[in-house]
């Protein structure tokens, strides 16, 4: 089965991030940071190139490149460092394969109906393909079929949309791109529990907005890794939808019930940097390990500091490539495979320095 295929690619990966350090998405781009030593740079790169190679190998054989084709793109929301980062790794993609590409996004991470409102305007476009991230699995739906009728191919990447709902509607989803969210969660666990050590502790999740995919996915993944360690109490799970002033009440709440808290999961960066926030705030960071998903430049900066633990990565120059031509297999209908994977790094604050320039 794919699934397991991939899985093992992410292992794979993992095994190899382990070995280079002690482990989305744009680095902060501060004038006063330092740049990356010649060593640093070629060690990010070499990790997004093994991404690149096995995404490449998914979408094999690649179709025709600088077509000039139009390609409509509608992400979840620019509020969102990682969305932003995304938008600007679909630009790139698109001059580097030569295509031309618009991006679009609801106006907040929740607002689910303006997504579709915003989805349906742009089917009255001429792109040739439309590539989309969902709010939730449903609110798209209408507009997906109202784009296959004007015969505009649609790639689903990241949170998944509902296929039976689109099924039921008369639709087709005709490529899907995403990264495996459970096993997101389960390594960002995995870590936490190897940190606590053999005498474990009680742990949290903040999720993100219930029912999303990526959210219930983390969430899941997390979970079960926290239930199956021994000495590991998972105390609570609680939503913050993705918001960051709700993360940080969420957290102030978490530590008030449970002082003796020692691990948080967050499923994004924006939230996991709330909770770190609310901790300090508390006189309560030290001696508990809080890791996110995303690794958003302004998460590498606080695990350069110690404020964060780590972020599960994915490389967003690298997605957005493998969307566009995944999209561009669609236009010119070559087959796909049923879903392609994006590897996964689980970058720390005691392998940092090895992704210095990650983009």
């Amino acid at each position: 089965m794919k699934m397991r295929k991939v899985g093992s690619l992410v292992l794979i990966l993992a095994l190899l991030v382990s070995l280079v350090g002690c482990g989305g998405s744009t680095q902060n781009s501060d004038n006063n940071q330092a740049a990356p030593t010649p060593q640093q740079s070629e060690a990010a790169n070499a990790k997004m190139q093994e991404m690149e190679d096995i995404l490449m190998a998914q979408l094999q054989p690649l179709p025709e490149t600088n077509t000039g084709d139009k390609i409509g793109i509608l992400v979840i929301t620019l509020t969102n460092p990682f969305w932003v980062g995304m938008k600007e790794a679909y630009e790139a993609a698109g001059q580097e394969l030569g295509v031309e590409v618009e991006v679009m996004a609801a106006p907040t991470e929740n607002d689910s109906k303006s997504q579709l409102e915003t989805l349906q305007a742009m089917t009255a476009k001429d792109y040739k393909a439309l590539i989309i991230s969902p709010i939730e699995p449903f609110n798209l739906v209408p507009g997906i079929v109202q784009a296959n009728n004007k015969g505009i191919k649609v790639v689903n990447l990241g949170p998944g949309v509902d296929t039976a709902a689109v099924a039921n509607a008369g639709g087709k989803i005709d490529g899907r791109i995403c990264v495996d969210f459970e096993e997101q969660g389960k390594l960002a666990a995995e870590y936490i529990i190897e940190k606590m050590g053999s005498e474990g502790g009680k742990v949290a999740i903040i999720q993100g907005i219930p029912g999303a995919g990526q959210s219930e996915g983390r969430t899941q993944g997390a979970k079960k890794a926290f239930e199956s360690a021994p000495n590991v109490e998972l105390v609570s799970i609680q939503p913050a939808n993705w918001d960051r002033n709700t993360a940080y009440n969420t957290a102030t709440n978490l530590i008030q019930a449970h002082p003796d808290l020692k691990g948080i999961f967050c499923c994004n960066d924006v939230m996991a940097l709330a909770a770190a926030d609310a901790l300090e705030a508390a006189g309560q960071r030290e001696g508990k390990i809080i890791f996110g998903v995303d690794f958003i430049g302004e998460a590498a900066e606080a695990m350069k500091s110690g404020k964060l633990d780590g972020s599960i990565a994915y490389s967003s120059t690298v997605y957005a490539k493998a969307a566009v031509l995944l999209a561009l297999k669609t236009i010119q209908e070559q087959e796909v495979p049923e879903t392609v994977f994006s590897p996964l790094a689980v970058v720390t604050k005691e392998n940092i320095d090895q992704y210095e320039g990650w983009k």
